[in-house]
This record gives C-alpha cells, structure tokens and sequence, in this order.
C-alpha cells in the first residue's frame, strides 16, 4: 500500500517517464490579478492556456499546493472538505490530447496505484463521443461505467468567452453502504458519498465567441487534477480523507496537544478535523509569505486560524497551542517541500502572535455574551435572539458553539436557525456584490502580429543603438505611434523596473520613446513625434538614452543588494512582495509582521553600503533552471518558468533570478540611502531608497536642514546634538513650572467663582464661560468648586478652536441631576454630543462661537429638574 508521500514521486516519476518536465509547486500567491489565492494546479499555466505566452515546455506535471475557503464551513464536518489540499497534474501545452491523457491515467490508476478496476466508474461530457470511444478502445474500460454528464459537471471554461473544452472524471465506487443501491449508478440522486472523484481530465479544444458559437482552437490542451488526499484515501483503503496517512498523524497531534482523543464522539472528531486542515492551511499561507490582516489574503489566514483555535477552546484547551502544530506540519510535509524547514520558526512566531490575540478576544466575548444574558434577564427574556448571536459572532469574532455553551450554563436558549438564517443573509449580500472577472484571452491584434512575425528579438543587454526594421505602426488614442521593430534596445518595463527612453531617427524621421511595454515578447514602443513620418519595412535606427537607463541599473542592482540584506537582518522569512525601480529613486516592497526599528534599517544601510565599497562585480549568466538552483537562486514565481533563466550574481552576497538590467560592478552605484520604511498594508512593509547622485543630493540636504538648525539654536555642526537635548531640556522644565503656574491660576479663578454661585431651588449652582481653557484646566475648576461649595451643579465651558465642556454634581445631588445629561445637552447645541458619570462628565463641540448659547442651555434644563 502506498503512503501519501510516495503516491505524490511516482506520479511525477510516472510523467516524467512520459516526457513531461517537472515543474516545483507554485506560491499560494498567485502570479494572477483576478485571483487571490492559488485554487487549483492549473492555476500557474493560465496565460498558456490563454494564449499570452508561450509555454516553455510541451508537457509539464506537477504537484501544486492550493487553498480553497469557499465551503469552510463543511472543513471537518465532511470526509473530504479541505480548505488546504495538493493536487497533482500533467498538462499539455498544443501537444498530445484526449487519447494520452486518457491512456495515461487509465495505465496511472491501475498499474501504479493499483486500484480495483471494477469499482472504478468514468463520466464524459454529455456529446463527447471521442473521449467515451477512447475510454472504451484503448482502456477496455465497460462502455455500462461510463456516464454522460452535462455543463454542470463536465464542463470546463475560462469565463463566458474565451478557452474551453470538455471535461472526462474518474470516479471509485465505495459500494451501496455510502448511498444508492446495487443498481445505482455514477450521477443518481443521493450517491454523491458513495462514487468518489479522483481524477479530472480537462481537453480544451474550443474557443467561446460574443455569440456564444464554438470554433475549435489552433492548438488544444490538455489541463488535469487529481487530489492527491483523495488518492491516497481510495489507495489506503479509507473513506474519510482525514484518516490517511497524510492527515491522521496531525489528528493525533491536535489530539495530544488538546487533550482530546479521535473516535467515537463526533463533536471531538470535527474539531480535530479542523485543527488538523488548518493547521496545514496556516503554516503554508505564512511560508508563502501571508500575513493575519484583515483584507484579502490576510483575511483569509486570519479567518482559517482563529477557527482553529477556536476549536480548541471547544475542545477544553485555553492554552496557546496552534502554533506548536506547525513543527508536525514541517516534519511531515518538509520532504515535498523544503522551504517550510527553512521558514519553522518564522511561521511558529506569527501564529502564536495571532493566537495570543485571539485568544484575548475569545476572552472579551466571553464578558460580552454574559452582558447579553444579564440583559435579557432584566428584559424578561430566556432567549438571545439571532441578532445577537451573529453580532457576537460577526463583529466580535465569537464561535456561536460557545456562546450556545454559555447560555445553556445560564439557562437561557439561542436558535442554530435563527443563527444561520443571518449567516445566509450575510453570504446573500456578498454573492450579490462580488464581482467575477473573466479574461478573454490576449490581445487579438497581437495573437496575430506574432502567428506573422513571432517575437521582438531584444538586444538591450548588450547593445545600447541598432539598427532595426519597422514592421508594424499605430497610432494610439491619445495622438501617439506605437511602433513595433524586428528587433529593439530598448527594456521593456517589467518585474517593477520602467522601460528604457530614448530616441528613433532614420529616412527624415525623429521620434522620442517615452514608454515600451511587451505583449507575448512583442515589443510596443510609444514614441511621441519630433519630426517626419515612419513607414513599414524602412529601417531605423534606435537608440536609448544612456544617462537614464546607466541611473534605472544602479537602482536596479540596488534591490538586489536590499533583498539580500533584509533576509541577513530579519531573517530567512523576508521575500520581495513589490519593487519600482526608475532612474530617480527604488521602491521594494517584503513580507514581514512588523515595523523595522532604526537599528535594523542602520545595519540594513550600512551592509548595503558595505557591499557597494568591497566593489562586487555582477556576474549575468543565462543557465537551465536546475543549475540556478543548484547555485542557491532566489526567484519570484513569475520569474521561474522558462527552459534557460537569467541569474543575476553579486560576488558571493547575492543571487537572483531577474530579466532586468544591472551594472557590471555594484560599486558604480556610489552610495545607497534609505529615506523611509513604512507599512502599506498588513504584514507588508516598504523602502523607499535612493542611490548615486540622488542619495547625494539627499544627504546634502540633511547637511543643509542641519545647518539650519545649528544656526538657529546658536551651535555648530559638532554640538549641535547636544545643544538640542540641552534646550529640550530646558523646554521641558518650563513646560512643568508653566503647568504648576497654570494650575495655582485655575485654583484662584475657581475660588472666585465662589462668590458668581447662585442660588436656584436652593441648590448652588455655577454656570460661566471662558476664551482659553482646556479639558483638564476646567475639570481642576469643576473639582476645586466642589470641594468649595459641597453641595452643588457646576457647568463650565470654554471655547477658542472648538467648543468644550465640563459639568460637576455633588453626589448629593445626582439623585436629581445627572452630569452627563447637562454635558449632552450644552455639547448638542455647540455641534457635538456626549455624557459620563451622573457626578462628573465632560463633552465637546465644533462651534466655538456658541459656547455661551450652550452654557446658558443647560443651565435651563437644569432648573427643570431642580
């Protein structure tokens, strides 16, 4: 019997037997705008499938880490819900077709895995008559065990348009004791537990027109998945994923870890479950660089781990826990994937961080939900209705399993339907706003430029002037040409670094390039006319503009000395998540969870800079993408697919994977300066940097600003330092006798305001206005008046910038009055709202003109309650 592991080599081996180049998993950070996550193993391929670049193999296989959310609710409820999973795959890229694939997973499925032929059922599209014959022909498969399905389950398209094709599915029968009877067949109602998919094999061979009619595409594929859990179940004889060898050894763990145990009991079993899939989705999301946040990907992180722990605390476990299941993850899951080993203590560090918070919130929901009930009571209600179960859950992040445990501890029901009712209502609403995007493929007029002329050849690496010839022009919307040569100098702008400027001269005409993008290696220049006119065919000659493109590598080859110094600094974890480079300034955007502090940007710089001094020279050499391996490469994964890469080596400091261009010697960049790090989202930082002349320019003008203030605090450049501490020494000890100065004023203005007390319904009151008082030095009046006074209202106010407000009762008084009453009601008519206690309330207002209206409100208010 195989074990997950070895089910995962030999189907590679098998491919790879088959002529297929093997392809590592992708990043669960798709390499896709219209995706937020990897979903599926065909995911990296799309632009081939697309049409938008040429696939640098035929045939490809691999085994693909994926997540999928959209039915986290079934994760451990159902035998083969997951939300992280692998699948396998081999694709083709206009290569073989329907017969192969069939063939070949037929051959997979029963001689590799050896599964029992006769409980394994096949379905095709409903007129697929080709893929039912194969099946037939070439596999002896019975044509009785092959079912034709319709669009729903064997239909396979890129959008409403576009790349799409027919889908055939293998299928294992786990026999009638899991639905149906001994007549039931793959498709009949209430048989959904019982035929098993396994494998799907997709052939596009259409494409999808605005009309809706189907014309066959030039050049078919072939796109397959099989769950590899789901394969290792049917292989090990298991019919809930859960208990293979893949995934028990983790059951057990939660199980140690929460001191619960996997059998009879359901309720336990389901969050084992789940621990034990998320457990999975968490330590791999944060190796592929996620951070918990909460928008997109990091929402999605968050969400899955703190339904983890979650779980655990149903399971009786208050303890941080989840992230001790990261290293039986990494032990398991390390072979098929090494980073993770890399990474260990990384991942544990932002679970626990993410757990600790959690778990503080679990804490506070608990004092919420036993607000709610004490609520309910002093209502005359023995129930939490639904809005409140789902409030307590949607805004505060609260499992509805414990607030349901807490209330019947208290005697008091909730309703699961009402509960779920708004959880619908919830997913209704974002069904409704989410916006699908589809692609249609690439550019028509470049599909057909390339069938014509294939690729620009890009001589830029080595030739800054050629001659070329011109063999397309057009002009664009906004009055400019764009021009495409059969070959070009000019770098297209890609991987965060702009194109190249320059100029286009020849047969009297002049134009300047302000802008190259490439299009399936076609080469679009955007010229804005100087003089004359071009034709097709003429030759020309091209020329960048060497300043700027000499300014773009320094900062290129900048990033590269940034990334490594950033990994030395804060470890293995940092990956690039972003770059711009041009000739003025570099940008670099990386995973990490927190705030960089001025002593890790200090030696980030000073290596940096170290590097730049030692003069490295750049090493630039094309090499397969096993031998870059081998040289300890680090590349993005838009970077990693192609037959022969390019790797950009740094003397022994640095190197990468990078289409871009770079210096021959890094200590041509002079001098490397950061000038800010932020964060731009959760979990994501940036540098903002300059090099060269600019970083020159940038530290001459610290000089300056120094100068400036040396002149100013009457110092030189040598003491200017201590200078400033000295005054802001100084600036502080007056600060604190002005305090003290303030506060003896305060008390002697509030002591004459003892004799403005008026009498109203025998109680003293104090109602008076001031320009040029704040919160603190009317609540010193407010107390000093009291302690005065002892019985009585005080309503002060004061406004310069804004209107505010403070108000004091006596307690003898609160009985009838209440301080935040006569706060609300003076800060309402000044623009504002507020309260607080019965004895002492302060509020605020954002019309400072009416601070005496307000006053003089709230002391009518006050006669009406006296």
């Amino acid at each position: 019997m195989l074990t997950g592991n070895q089910i995962r080599k030999e189907f590679i081996e098998f491919f790879k037997n088959k002529s297929h180049k093997h392809f590592e998993s992708a990043s669960l950070i798709p390499d896709d705008p219209t995706l937020l996550l990897t979903v599926a193993g065909m995911v990296p391929f799309k632009p081939y499938f697309l049409g938008q670049k040429e696939a640098p193999y035929p045939r490809v296989t691999t085994y693909q880490k994926c997540i999928r959310t959209n039915d986290l609710e079934n994760v451990g409820r159902t035998a083969r819900h997951h939300t992280f999973f692998e699948m396998l795959g081999n694709f083709s890229f206009g290569d073989y077709f329907k017969e192969e694939a069939i063939a070949w997973s037929w051959e997979f499925v029963t001689e590799v895995l050896k599964l029992d032929k006769d409980k394994l059922w096949v379905s095709v599209f409903t007129t697929d008559d080709e893929a039912e014959q194969i099946w037939i022909d070439k596999c002896k498969f019975p044509k009785e065990r092959i079912v034709r399905l319709g669009e729903d389950e064997n239909w396979w398209a890129a959008g409403p348009t576009g790349s799409c094709g027919p889908c055939s599915e293998i299928h294992v029968d786990l026999g009638p004791s899991y639905g149906g009877d001994e007549n039931s067949k793959l498709g009949d109602e209430g048989t959904d537990n019982r035929f098993i998919e396994i494998w799907n094999l997709v052939f596009t061979e259409w494409n999808r027109k605005e009309d809706g009619s189907l014309e066959p595409l030039p050049k078919k594929n072939i796109d397959t998945g099989a769950g590899l859990e789901r394969i290792a179940a049917m292989v090990q004889g298991k019919s809930n994923n859960f208990e293979t060898d893949l995934l028990f050894p983790l059951v057990e763990e939660a199980g140690r870890l929460t001191n619960s145990k996997y059998g009879d009991n359901q309720d336990v079993n389901f969050s084992l479950k789940v621990i034990t899939d998320h457990s999975r989705a968490v330590t791999f999301l944060i190796n592929d660089g996620v951070i918990p946040s909460n928008e997109g990907r990091g929402y999605v992180l968050r969400r899955i781990l703190r339904r983890a722990v979650r779980h655990g605390r149903l399971l009786g476990q208050s303890e941080l826990f989840l992230y001790k299941m990261v290293d039986k993850v990494v032990s398991m899951m390390g072979e098929a994937y090494p980073d993770l080993k890399k990474n260990i203590e990384h991942i544990k560090k932002v679970v626990k961080i993410e757990e600790e918070k959690f778990s503080r919130t679990l804490d506070q929901g608990i004092q919420l939900v036993n607000q709610e009930i004490e609520k309910a009571k002093k209502e005359g209600q023995n129930k939490l209705s639904g809005d409140v179960t789902f409030k307590l859950y949607d805004t505060y992040g609260f499992p509805y399993e414990l607030t349901e445990e807490i209330c019947g501890e208290n005697g008091v029901e909730v309703s699961k339907e009402e509960f779920e009712a708004k959880m619908e209502e919830q997913k209704e609403k974002a069904r409704s706003a989410r916006e699908v995007i589809m692609e249609k493929g690439q550019d028509s007029f470049i599909e057909e430029f390339y069938d014509k002329n294939g690729t620009t050849e890009f001589v830029g690496y080595e030739s800054s002037e050629e001659k070329a010839r011109l063999l397309n022009i057009r002009e664009s919307k906004d009055g400019k040409l764009l021009m495409i040569f059969d070959k070009t100098p000019f770098y297209a702008e890609a991987g965060g670094q702009t194109s190249d400027h320059g100029t286009i001269k020849g047969n009297g005409f002049e134009g300047r390039v302000i802008d190259v993008q490439k299009q399936k290696g076609i080469y679009v220049h955007t010229v804005e006319v100087v003089a004359g006119n071009a034709k097709e065919q003429e030759q020309y000659t091209l020329e960048i503009d060497r300043a700027i493109r000499a300014a773009i590598t320094k900062n290129h080859s900048a990033t590269h000395l940034l990334h490594k110094a950033l990994r030395e600094v804060l470890g293995e974890h940092v990956q690039q998540a972003g770059s711009y480079v041009n000739a003025q300034r570099l940008r670099f955007d990386f995973n990490h969870y927190e705030a960089m502090t001025e002593e890790q940007l200090d030696r980030v710089e000073d290596l940096v800079n170290e590097k730049i001094a030692q003069a490295l020279e750049v090493d630039i050499r094309n090499m397969s993408m096993d031998e870059a391996k081998k040289e300890g490469a680090m590349a993005l994964f838009g970077d990693k697919y192609g037959s022969v890469v390019r790797v950009v080596k740094v003397g022994d400091f640095s190197i990468e994977l990078c289409g871009g261009t770079h210096i021959d010697n890094i200590g041509k960049i002079g001098l490397f300066k950061i000038e800010s790090e932020s964060g731009i989202a959760a979990g994501v930082r940036r540098i903002e940097a300059v090099t060269g002349t600019q970083a020159y320019k940038f530290v001459k003008q610290i000089e300056n600003n120094l100068k400036t203030i040396a002149k100013t605090v009457k110092s030189d450049l040598t003491n200017v330092v201590d200078r400033v501490e000295r005054l802001n020494e100084t600036l502080r000890e007056n600060s604190k006798e002005i305090e003290t100065l303030k506060a003896k004023v305060t008390s002697y203005e509030a002591k004459s305001l003892n004799d403005d007390a008026e009498e109203i319904n025998g109680v003293k009151v104090v109602a008076k206005t001031f320009k040029d008082k704040n919160a603190e030095e009317l609540r010193q009046m407010v107390d000093s008046l009291k302690e005065k006074l002892g019985s009585c209202v005080v309503i002060l106010g004061s406004g310069e910038d804004k209107a505010i407000f403070a108000v004091g009762v006596t307690k003898d008084l609160i009985g009838k009055v209440k301080a935040g009453v006569l706060v609300k009601e003076a800060a309402q008519v000044a623009g504002g709202n507020g309260g607080g206690r019965p004895d002492f309330a302060q509020a605020g207002g954002k019309d400072a003109d009416k601070v005496e209206e307000a006053v003089a409100k709230a002391k009518e208010v006050l006669k009406t309650l006296l």
